[in-house]
């Protein structure tokens, strides 16, 4: 094969798994949107897809539920495979068979979605604020946290414990209010939003590029595989390890 078309289809192979780790995510999202849906509309108010700036950049927040109860902020992941994980890690371990792979703590991650929802609502100091992980019944689930990781068929279970009224009916509509300006502002310049995307692109591949390998030293590189996109040492196939990035 000329090399010229070896590249086009490694570049096809690569966008073809791009695309793919992308639809199993919003299918995940998706699936949790129908879940929350069956939520009594009266007590609980429920938004998707929301997009905030925070610290000059934008986050992505999947669900956010803002009920009589407080303020419920859920991260969906649609992984498979077993998920080996806590509270304080850095990462978490997917394991397929005999293949591992690390991915980005996602408790952190919401952290960062709860603490962008703080900034944009300073006018609501006391709000309780709940940190709910849903993964699909894809993963088996091998976590020990004190924060709610659940499978999404529990999730709106796992709502419905709280049952302790701590916000207004007239704040929990100020707060949808509010959420919803924030997000068209943030998502209406299209241009500055993908500028902040790239932004952060940058840094973090800059900060990965200075990462060395746990097992041997060597540098990690971002890499394309059929389990999407992930952390490889130079010195592979020497060494195997690998961060998973999404």
């Amino acid at each position: 094969m000329p090399l010229f078309l070896l590249l086009i289809f490694i570049a096809l192979l690569f966008v073809v798994n791009f695309y793919k780790a992308k639809i199993k995510g919003t299918i995940g999202e998706q699936t949790v949107a129908l879940y929350l849906h069956s939520l009594d509309k009266k007590k609980y108010k429920v938004l998707h897809n929301i997009v905030l700036e925070s610290d000059g950049y934008t986050t992505q927040i999947d669900h956010i539920v803002i009920s009589d109860y407080g303020i419920f902020v859920i991260e969906t992941k649609n992984y498979k495979g077993w998920i080996f994980g806590n509270e304080e890690a850095q990462y978490w371990t997917q394991v397929i068979f005999n293949h591992r792979e690390k991915l980005y703590n996602p408790i952190k991650q919401n952290q960062g979605h709860i603490k962008a929802l703080k900034k944009c609502l300073p006018e609501f100091p006391n709000l309780i604020y709940t940190s709910i992980i849903a993964f699909s019944s894809r993963a088996t689930l091998k976590v020990h946290t004190t924060t709610k990781v659940v499978y999404t068929a529990r999730l709106t279970r796992t709502i419905k414990r709280y049952s302790v009224n701590n916000l207004p009916a007239t704040e929990k509509e100020a707060i949808v209010e509010k959420i919803k300006a924030a997000n068209s502002i943030a998502t209406f310049d299209k241009r500055k939003h993908i500028k902040s995307i790239q932004q952060r692109i940058e840094q973090n591949e800059a900060l990965k590029r200075k990462e060395k390998c746990s097992k041997c030293g060597g540098i990690l590189v971002m890499r394309q595989g059929k389990f999407g996109i992930f952390l490889g040492c130079t010195n592979y196939p020497k060494c195997t390890n690998t961060i998973k990035l999404q």
